[in-house]
């Protein structure tokens, strides 16, 4: 147990830690943005400081998600981190659809931009982002919340990489439209980013089905058993990034004793955790009741 929380703690650092480096690439980047008369580094900037709100809440929600379950609280707060994932995903889109508007305005009035600015924040933002991604790159993968801080990261690594070809593109040749039409890049990126992360934590939140667990697979299995006649009025839901809850009502085909019936679901239990990575089931166990039937109502 204390290796768990060990490993939580050691995911929280890392995300405070991300925290203060974003903030000064923040500032460095508003001054700069001001200075060169760049909305591309302003945009960046704007990006950048939605990475401090998001790596903040989601540390917040990192820490509470591990708060222990209560007679008022039966889940405890496992679904923090989800909340927090899709709150930063709409923030991410948000951010994304603003930068689109003011790329456009300034397309259709130009300002001259100095671009040694661009260049420096640019190469800035790329060292300071990148060692925060490298920070989280392995919590990122099993954790949706991480995953969102993660996406503000990389964003802001790319956004970096185009200021500064931007900013490179402006001293070599004068073309001062690049750097809204890098802002749009970024935007459309950052739209994009956010889509996938939106719609896997609604769903969570929304309790359907896991993407990668097929429900009839699920109950053709418990099926298998012969001592199952049938299953109906099935549920299959996310709790959490790794929870996965399955209920459902139980046909058996004989009158058993209590003592064989926790046997079978014993059985059931372990056979859906191995196949489906189910680490929650509940039963309804039934003989001999006349009841609606069907699988899903």
């Amino acid at each position: 147990m204390s290796g768990h929380h060990h490993s939580h703690d050691i995911s929280g650092t890392k995300l405070l830690i991300a925290v203060a480096l974003n903030i000064l690439i923040t500032i460095a980047q508003v001054a700069g943005g001001l200075i060169a008369g760049s909305l591309a580094l302003l945009s960046d900037a704007l990006h950048n400081f939605s990475d401090v709100m998001a790596l903040l809440i989601s540390w917040f929600a990192h820490r509470i998600s591990h708060k222990e379950a209560d007679s008022s609280r039966t889940f405890g707060y496992k679904r923090a981190e989800i909340v927090a994932a899709l709150f930063n995903a709409s923030v991410l889109a948000g951010i994304g659809v603003y930068l689109v508007y003011a790329s456009v305005m300034r397309l259709l009035y130009p300002e001259p931009v100095l671009s040694s600015w661009l260049i420096w924040m640019g190469l800035l933002g790329i060292v300071v982002n990148g060692g925060s991604i490298f920070l989280l790159e392995s919590d990122a993968r099993g954790n949706m919340n991480i995953r969102a801080a993660y996406l503000h990261l990389l964003g802001d690594v790319l956004t970096s990489v185009a200021v500064v070809l931007g900013g490179v593109a402006i001293a070599l040749w004068d073309i001062y439209w690049i750097d809204p039409l890098i802002s749009i890049i970024i935007a459309v990126y950052l739209i994009a980013a956010s889509a996938g992360l939106i719609k896997e934590s609604t769903g969570v939140l929304m309790q359907f089905a896991p993407a990668d667990v097929e429900l009839d697979a699920v109950a053709d299995t418990v099926c298998g058993d012969p001592a199952i006649a049938g299953i109906h009025h099935v549920h299959l839901w996310r709790l959490s990034d790794h929870a996965v809850h399955f209920e459902a009502h139980l046909d058996f085909a004989e009158d058993l004793p209590l003592s064989r019936v926790t046997q079978t679901v014993e059985a059931l239990e372990k056979r859906l955790r191995e196949r489906f990575g189910i680490t929650h089931t509940t039963f309804q166990c039934e003989y001999g009741r006349d009841d609606d039937k069907r699988r899903i109502r």
